[in-house]
């Protein structure tokens, strides 16, 4: 089992219900891929042959959820189309197994709804256009440029730990100091002896937004996880525009913390894939392509020799 999986009966216990709804907020322009994003949505770039998309989405069934919110901005229909049939495709493949399951599959996958934010005004503003979607209950945030490996699970401890303590939940990775300014960083205190059986608990005591290194509390970064209970709209609600001009999570959820719900994270070392900037997104295509059995071999033989010969064609010594 891995280090950050649990044991659900526990929080049936508690008498709170656990998060069955997703949401991925994907309505962002993604400039930092323009001119190639200009059409198609950045969620939809491929990693090898599957799309960023997918392996969210994959990420939240695994761990049992089957209902999945997409957050879209304009120009974004496609996204939605990605998990919808195709039977003239599937028409087309009929002789062709492998590849008629891999088309399949995504349809397979989760029940997708869409819901339209008409302007980008940050990631609390969007999260907000969950909310008649989601209801009270509690649900999960998968930020649509970040995944985990499936193996090496995350979300299924995160939910425990909600259920367990009806707060908020996040997800928190080590950062170099020097990069803080690009992450929503918290201060930690050790969490209650109760929770640590689901694995490296701490319990938040404050968060601030891209702080500078030198204002930074520490070097736990946010990682794009959430797993939140109801209450979170009205604080969205109540949420004055802060970093960059927009209604920041970050910002309501430490006000929900400093009314009283309690905020816990997960410090997941595992691995993590960041396709938000284009070297996170090389990076994450070259390292899933090297582990493909299928591709793996003869991908990682080429990569050798192309690292020692240098860009004029000639070997490197």
């Amino acid at each position: 089992m891995s280090e950050h999986s649990a044991n659900p009966s526990t929080a049936a216990a508690t008498g709170r219900p656990r998060a069955v709804k997703a949401v991925i907020p994907a309505a962002g322009l993604a400039t930092r891929f323009l001119p190639a994003t200009k059409a198609v949505p950045k969620e939809l770039l491929p990693v090898v042959d599957r799309p960023v998309l997918e392996y969210i989405v994959e990420e939240a069934t695994q761990a049992g959820i089957n209902d999945v919110l997409l957050i879209t901005g304009r120009g974004k229909t496609s996204m939605v189309d990605h998990f919808d049939r195709r039977p003239d495709l599937e028409a087309k493949l009929e002789g062709k197994p492998e590849l008629l399951a891999a088309v399949q599959r995504q349809s397979e996958l989760a029940e997708i709804f869409t819901c339209r934010q008409p302007e980008q005004l940050g990631l609390g503003h969007a999260v907000g256009y969950a909310e008649s979607h989601v209801g009270d209950q509690p649900f999960a945030v998968l930020l649509g440029d970040e995944f985990v490996k499936l193996d090496e699970p995350l979300l299924p401890a995160m939910m425990e730990l909600q259920a367990r303590t009806g707060g908020v939940v996040l997800a928190f990775f080590e950062v170099d100091p020097a990069e803080t300014k690009r992450y929503g960083i918290a201060s930690v205190a050790p969490a209650e002896p109760e929770l640590h059986d689901i694995g490296d608990v701490v319990k938040v005591t404050g968060m601030v937004e891209k702080p500078k290194p030198e204002d930074a509390p520490s070097n736990l970064a946010v990682l794009g996880r959430y797993v939140l209970p109801g209450t979170i709209f009205d604080a969205i609600r109540r949420t004055k525009p802060g970093s960059g001009g927009e209604i920041q999570l970050t910002d309501a959820m430490e006000l929900l913390r400093t009314e009283g719900t309690p905020v816990h994270a997960i410090v997941y070392r595992g691995t993590r894939y960041d396709t938000g900037m284009p070297l996170g997104y090389l990076q994450t295509v070259v390292q899933i392509a090297a582990e493909r059995e299928d591709l793996g071999p003869e991908f990682r033989k080429w990569l050798v020799e192309f690292v020692n010969t240098d860009l004029s064609g000639g070997s490197s010594r």
